[in-house]
């Protein structure tokens, strides 16, 4: 009796840590720790990590990817529980905090490492990508250059990087006023 009852805790808790999913979603708006604070605020999000992705060098550095020829982008890893929170909801969010129609950067970002991105990880994010762009494109009369790419690697950004809007919040508010985000964001969602 007593080694069914360690069998039963056992399977108990086994099956509690496979219940809670553990799905990832990568995309690339600009600055990633816009792109995180957009994100974190969703319920269904369990984390976010800021990293970089979509590149050939292995492990880079904030600088390297800034400023060096690296193929990364600024991307964002977000951990969620998709019993609560789509794809296609998380995708929606991504559009809607982004100009899909920048094809220099986002906001004051300019540059490559700045281009926004939508990775995907399965023919079923590759399709719901592909579907809104189509849907972006006739209800603006406009060309998305939002690249959409398969998703091969993820490097964690540096640690002063991770929740960079909540720790240095009153530094975060400065730089997001001054690239204009917020104002050009109600511009282009409030059509």
């Amino acid at each position: 009796m007593k080694y069914l009852v360690i069998i039963f805790i056992l399977l108990i808790n086994t099956n509690l840590s496979h219940s809670v999913q553990k799905d990832k979603a990568y995309f690339a708006g600009g600055c990633f720790w816009c792109v995180e604070e957009s994100f974190e605020k969703l319920r269904g999000v369990n984390e976010v990590i800021s990293g970089y992705s979509g590149g050939i060098t292995e492990n880079p550095t904030y600088k390297e990817v800034t400023y060096g020829k690296t193929g990364h982008f600024e991307v964002v890893e977000i951990i969620y529980d998709k019993k609560i929170i789509s794809y296609e909801e998380l995708l929606k969010n991504f559009w809607v905090n982004i100009d899909p129609f920048d094809a220099y950067g986002q906001f004051c970002d300019k540059g490559y490492s700045y281009r926004s991105v939508a990775f995907y990880t399965n023919n079923d994010e590759k399709t719901a990508i592909e579907k809104d762009i189509k849907e972006l494109e006739i209800k603006f009369n406009k060309k998305v250059v939002t690249y959409i790419r398969k998703f091969e690697k993820f490097y964690k950004a540096e640690e002063y990087h991770q929740d960079f809007y909540k720790i240095k919040f009153e530094r975060y508010l400065k730089y997001k006023k001054a690239c204009g985000r917020e104002e050009l964001l109600k511009r282009i969602w409030s059509k």
